[in-house]
C-alpha cells in the first residue's frame, strides 16, 4: 500500500498541514520542518497522486461523465468512445479522468468536486439524459462541456455532438415497410436518454406516416443489458402472430435476438427480417447479415474531443449542435446520410 501524506506526517512528527505546505511548496515554513519532511518523503518513498500533483504544477484534465454501470454493461459503444477520447486528449497532452455514478444526484456532486479542483478543463458527456435539468446544474460550473448526444435546450457552456436518430430510425423502419412488411416491431431502450426516445419515435412516425397502427404488443421495452433484452423479447414470440419484420434500436438487442431467433429455429431474413443499429466489429458476426445502421462511435468520439479542445482554446468551432452522418448497410451495399451543423 503506498504511503500516504498522514504517514509522512508520523514519520517527522509534524502535522498533515505541515506535510501539505511542503508538498505544494508554500514558503510559510521553517526550513527544520521542511528538511524533516522531505527526509520522510524519501524514506517512505512516498509518490504524490497525480490529481495532488496537479494542483500545484499545472496538470490539466477532461472529465469524461458516463452513465452508471447498470446501464453501460457489456455495452460495447462506451469502452470504444472513451478509447478515441484518451487517444485525442493523449495528442493534446491533456489526462482523462473518467467519472460513472449511481444517480444524478451522486454525479453532480462529484462533478463540482472535480471542477473545483481547477484541473478539470472541460467536460464530455456521454449520453444525454432526456430530463434537461442536469444540464442546467452542469452549464452553472462555467467550464465547457461536449454532450455525445442530442441537447434540447439552450446553454451557455454546452454542446451537442450527436447523430439523427430519429431520421435514421423512421428510414430503416421504412425500408422494412417498403419491401411489403406491415408487422414490423421494436426492441427498443427505457425511455430516459433522448437518443432511445428519437428511436422509438422515428419507428412509430413511420408507421403512422404509411397509416400502419402503432401496436403495443409489437414495441417490447429491452431495458438496458443483453440479459434483459433477451427475456423480454421472448414476449414477441408468445404473441399467436409474429411480426414478419424487427427493428432493434442497439447492438445488445440485436445479439439477444439472434439468441431468441435460434432458440425459435427460426431464420433471417426468410423467416422474420432483422435490422437496427449496431457496431459492425460486432455484428459483422452474425449471419445471415443484417440490415444495419452503423453507429459512427470513432467520428462521434473524435468530433466531440477535438470540438472540445477548441472550445479550451478559444478558437472558432462550427456549431453548437453537429450532426455525424452514419452508413446504412443492406445487403452488401452502403448509403451514407448527409452531415451537418444545426
Amino acid at each position: 500500500m503506498n504511503p500516504t501524506i498522514y504517514d509522512i506526517a508520523k514519520a517527522a512528527n509534524v502535522s498533515k498541514s505541515t506535510v501539505s505546505r511542503v508538498l505544494n511548496n508554500n514558503p510559510n515554513i521553517s526550513a527544520k520542518s521542511k528538511e524533516k519532511v522531505q527526509k520522510a518523503i524519501e524514506e517512505l518513498n512516498y509518490q504524490p497522486s497525480k490529481i495532488a500533483r496537479g494542483l500545484s504544477s499545472g496538470f490539466d484534465a477532461i472529465l469524461v461523465v458516463s452513465r452508471s454501470t447498470t446501464t453501460t454493461k457489456n455495452n460495447p459503444f462506451f469502452s470504444e468512445i472513451l478509447h478515441v477520447i484518451s487517444k485525442f486528449s493523449d495528442e493534446e497532452d491533456y489526462d482523462v479522468i473518467l467519472q460513472t455514478s449511481q444517480n444524478d444526484v451522486e454525479e453532480i456532486k462529484r462533478c463540482i468536486a472535480k471542477t473545483a479542483s481547477k484541473i478539470v478543463k472541460g467536460i464530455i458527456m456521454l449520453s444525454s439524459p432526456s430530463d434537461e435539468d442536469y444540464f442546467k446544474e452542469i452549464d452553472k460550473f462555467n467550464i465547457p462541456t461536449i454532450v455525445i448526444g442530442k441537447v434540447v435546450g439552450e446553454y451557455q457552456n454546452i454542446y451537442s455532438v450527436d447523430t439523427n436518430n430519429f431520421l435514421d430510425s423512421y428510414n430503416l423502419v421504412q425500408y422494412m415497410i417498403d419491401l411489403g412488411h406491415k408487422d414490423v416491431a421494436c426492441l427498443y431502450s427505457p425511455q430516459e436518454y433522448h437518443v432511445s426516445i428519437d428511436r422509438l419515435e422515428g419507428y412509430k412516425q413511420c408507421l403512422k406516416d404509411n397509416n400502419l397502427p402503432v401496436r403495443d404488443e409489437l414495441m417490447i421495452n429491452c431495458g438496458f443489458t443483453m440479459n434483459e433484452a433477451y427475456e423480454n423479447s421472448q414476449k414477441l414470440f408468445d404473441n399467436y402472430r409474429l411480426p414478419t419484420a424487427i427493428f432493434a434500436t442497439d447492438d445488445l438487442k440485436l445479439l439477444s435476438l439472434y439468441k431468441s431467433l435460434d432458440k425459435h429455429a427460426i431464420s433471417t431474413p426468410s423467416g422474420i427480417l432483422v435490422g437496427g443499429y449496431s457496431n459492425t466489429e460486432i455484428t459483422s458476426f452474425l449471419f445471415p447479415s443484417i440490415i444495419q445502421i452503423e453507429n459512427p462511435t470513432n467520428d462521434l468520439g473524435e468530433v466531440a474531443t477535438k470540438h472540445l479542445f477548441k472550445i479550451i482554446k478559444n478558437n472558432d468551432v462550427t456549431g453548437r449542435k453537429v450532426i455525424i452522418p452514419t452508413t446504412r448497410t443492406v445487403q452488401g451495399s452502403k448509403y451514407r446520410t448527409q452531415s451537418f451543423p444545426k
